[in-house]
């Protein structure tokens, strides 16, 4: 290891010969720590987000006993610290409310303690951009290492696919075409092992998006849980910290326009999640790099899905892993200069010259580029009247024949009015309608909910139709999958558009025009709009009502608005 010598962070705390060194010491000395730990080296903080509560990553603290080993290894000081955990799976009402919360908390743990690099373990989505955007504002040597995906669910000798499958059997459970026996059993299928989503969900996008941004190493995005090389990547990310504190290799010059770009890039060529859009807006907003809605549109928009994964296509992430993963979709963009292969990473190389020689065993899960899985992947950025600031839509989950369509509103004023009228068999809806959800934006639900893939109503489905024009300012599950236009802005209800659009309104949308329109006069729209009323609070006091008043749009990446930017790690009282 190069320059022992190097004075680091955390000699505020333990380097010093006087009272205080004294007592950073000596309470870490009922850990067992002898002398010569405290010899210079440097601290890595392991930021765990393991939980019981949360499934996807509650395989993390063995995960963590593999890092631990590779900074010993190294020479560095493993202190492992928890974290807030968010599980989309389990907490109520969104683990997207808290998401910049656990932001906070990391910040706060890394900035607070003699930490001179971290090692950030998430698994379920929330938890992987929690940890990026809070080392982010601290600016530290950090290196993500993802839990991994769950091994390929099984059910009656097919293939099955978290979340997206769920998603199919409650449609045919509605429909008559599963019964309650069936769809319990399938339940029992799904999830075999430890791990995240195995379809390309949001959990899934996002440990391919630090993947592609070059803040963890080759293969992290892929490697299932249970995989034996999943301890490996997670033992080589602890030798790799201890360096990178060595180096001064911090996030902000990894993080660098450059490396966004190439993520927005990849999330077209794998079919992600349109919560990428969300997410790295405000990890983009934390780190100080320009990013912004359009972006995703003007960078994205001629990227062809290479990969054939749920929802937007046939398999999962063990398939994806044995193809090649992340390094062989990285190598396709650069052959075609769809890549800054110059773009650093924390293995201390560019991002090309870790994946020149990626192998591509399977293309049939990653496709060449003559025959992608759809021809402009990425995210489709919608405006209009309807959405002044944005929309998003993601064409390789879409049907294209819906893809141009004017239909007449079915409007849901909230989540539960959604849920009481949906079932009516007396509704006025059909296969043409357009369904429009309410209030489920980041100030509306709050938290901006994954309800916006909302299910068809039952005497569609029993026409054997399978989907339909949905929209609204809430989110989706990665995992989801139909032409549904989300993440509307401004949201309802911080009084958009969205907010005065009626039962039986026309509504058009035109993808290739990258239009949505609601046909209805501005005077109209101002007389409604005079008499809009803003919802009091959902709940009063407490983060809730900090979170409402402070947060911004989801084009702006629903950070809160004073947590934008990088405060770095200076402390600027000492304990006395």
């Amino acid at each position: 290891m190069s320059d022992q010598k190097k004075t680091f962070r955390s000699a505020a705390w333990f380097g010093r010969d006087d009272k205080d060194s004294f007592v950073h010491r000596g309470w870490m000395r009922n850990q067992g720590f002898p002398d010569h730990v405290f010899d210079g080296r440097p601290v890595i903080g392991i930021c765990n987000t393991w939980s019981e509560l949360t499934p996807c990553n509650a395989h993390l603290r063995s995960i963590a006993e593999h890092v631990k080993r590779g900074v010993w290894e190294a020479g560095g000081l493993p202190l492992e610290f928890p974290v807030m955990s968010l599980g989309e799976s389990t907490l109520r009402p969104t683990a997207m409310l808290f998401r910049n919360l656990v932001s906070m908390d990391v910040e706060e743990s890394i900035r607070g303690n003699p930490i001179d690099g971290v090692v950030l373990l998430c698994g379920c989505d929330k938890t992987t951009v929690s940890l990026v955007m809070g080392a982010a504002s601290c600016d530290v040597p950090a290196i993500v290492v993802s839990g991994g995906p769950m091994l390929n669910g099984k059910y009656r000798g097919k293939e099955i696919g978290s979340g997206t499958d769920l998603w199919r059997f409650s449609e045919e459970l509605k429909a008559g075409a599963m019964s309650q026996l069936e769809f319990r059993e399938a339940e029992t299928c799904m999830s075999r092992s430890a791990g995240s989503c195995m379809t390309m969900g949001t959990a899934s996008t996002m440990a391919n998006m630090v993947e592609a941004l070059g803040i963890a190493l080759p293969q992290n995005a892929a490697i299932p849980a249970v995989d034996s090389r999943r301890g490996v990547l997670a033992h080589m990310s602890g030798r790799r910290i201890v360096e990178m504190v060595h180096e001064g290799l911090t996030l902000s010059k990894i993080l660098t326009r450059s490396a966004f770009e190439n993520a927005i890039r990849v999330n077209g060529a794998i079919g992600g999640s349109t919560n990428a859009v969300i997410h790295l807006l405000a990890i983009a907003g934390r780190i100080g790099v320009p990013l912004a809605l359009d972006d995703w549109d003007r960078i994205g928009r001629n990227v062809p899905t290479l990969v054939d994964l749920m929802p937007s296509g046939r398999f999962l992430m063990e398939d994806y892993y044995y193809a090649g993963g992340l390094p062989a979709v990285i190598r396709a963009l650069d052959a075609h200069e769809l890549l800054h292969s110059n773009a650093l990473t924390v293995t201390g190389k560019a991002i090309g010259e870790n994946c020149k020689d990626a192998p591509n065993w399977d293309e049939e899960v990653i496709r060449r580029f003559d025959n992608p899985l759809v021809k402009q992947g990425g995210m489709a950025i919608l405006r209009g009247n309807l959405a002044p600031d944005g929309a998003v839509l993601k064409p390789s989950a879409a049907s294209p024949d819906l893809m141009c369509h004017r239909g007449r509103a079915v409007v849901f004023n909230t989540i539960e009015q959604y849920k009481e009228r949906i079932m009516d068999p007396d509704l006025d809806v059909d296969e043409d309608s357009i369904l429009v959800l309410q209030n489920c934006g980041p100030k509306g639900y709050p938290g901006m909910a994954e309800v916006g893939n909302m299910g068809l109503p039952p005497k569609v489905l029993a026409r054997g139709i399978k989907d339909m024009v949905r929209i609204s300012d809430a989110r989706m599950s990665g995992t989801a999958y139909g032409t549904v236009v989300l993440h509307v802005c401004p949201e309802a209800a911080a009084g958009g558009p969205l907010a005065l659009v009626q039962e039986g309104d026309f509504i058009e949308l035109d993808v290739e025009a990258r239009s949505l329109h609601l046909d209805v006069s501005d005077a109209e729209l101002a007389r409604r709009r005079a008499s809009w009323k803003q919802a009091p609070l959902p709940l009063t006091g407490g983060y809730q009502q900090m979170y409402v008043q402070h947060v911004m749009q989801a084009s702006e990446g629903a950070d809160l608005d004073f947590l934008v930017g990088c405060r770095g790690t200076t402390v600027k009282r000492e304990a006395h």
